[in-house]
């Protein structure tokens, strides 16, 4: 049988299991750079899916394009781009370090900005959006590639594991600056209503009958 000085033993002890609890979990969640950079892909995959959707679509809706547009302009070219070039390929660069890869990449970062400008100019216009959706298609699946592959393996390595964390809190802080509160997750929500609006939220749909 408990006693009441055991009840209140245990209730004593409650806030301490209670913040230990929290502070295994806040660890948890926190998220390497390569990881998080690989993730943020997830989301520009998923985005080139829907480009891909949109061209195929007897009556594309205008707001999907012009949604998936907004959505890599504000995600991945105002924001994940701008985190690689200032956190991981100037650091690469300094250490003298796949200089060449860089600027293919920054490059292509340059090109993809254009790119869009020329999708949200089309309105909607099938013929007008198409070659510049192609062409950003064609170029960001090898792009995004070669940086999970190449470039963030080696950014690891020149930092090693103490810098690489201290990083990863950076990364951390600067998408709360630039996205607000949950910026990933409210990416995610976004690609996932345009990917529902075309009919191919369902991942089953891609599997081979």
């Amino acid at each position: 049988m408990t006693t009441r000085r055991q009840l209140l033993r245990e209730a004593a002890l409650l806030p301490s299991a209670l913040s230990l609890a929290a502070a295994g979990k806040a660890e948890e969640e926190k998220v390497a750079p390569g990881e998080d950079l690989m993730r943020e892909h997830g989301v520009l995959n998923r985005a080139l899916l829907v480009y891909e959707a949109w061209l195929d679509t007897p009556i594309p809706p205008v707001q999907v394009l012009d949604g998936t547009a907004a959505l890599i302009r504000r995600f991945v070219e105002d924001y994940h781009e701008k985190i690689e070039e200032d956190e991981v390929f100037l650091r690469l660069e300094k250490a003298g370090q796949l200089t060449a890869l860089t600027q293919i990449l920054r490059q292509q970062h340059r090109a993809g900005r254009v790119l869009t400008q020329q999708i949200l100019a089309s309105h909607g216009d099938r013929a007008k959006a198409s070659p510049p959706i192609r062409a950003f298609i064609r170029m960001y699946r090898p792009h995004e590639s070669r940086e999970d592959t190449d470039l963030f393996p080696a950014f690891h390595r020149l930092l090693g594991d103490k810098e690489y964390q201290r990083v990863g809190e950076r990364l951390e802080e600067r998408e709360h600056e630039i996205l607000g509160q949950d910026g990933f997750e409210k990416a995610v929500q976004q690609v996932a209503a345009l990917e529902k609006m075309l009919g191919i939220s369902d991942l089953s749909q891609f599997t081979p009958r």
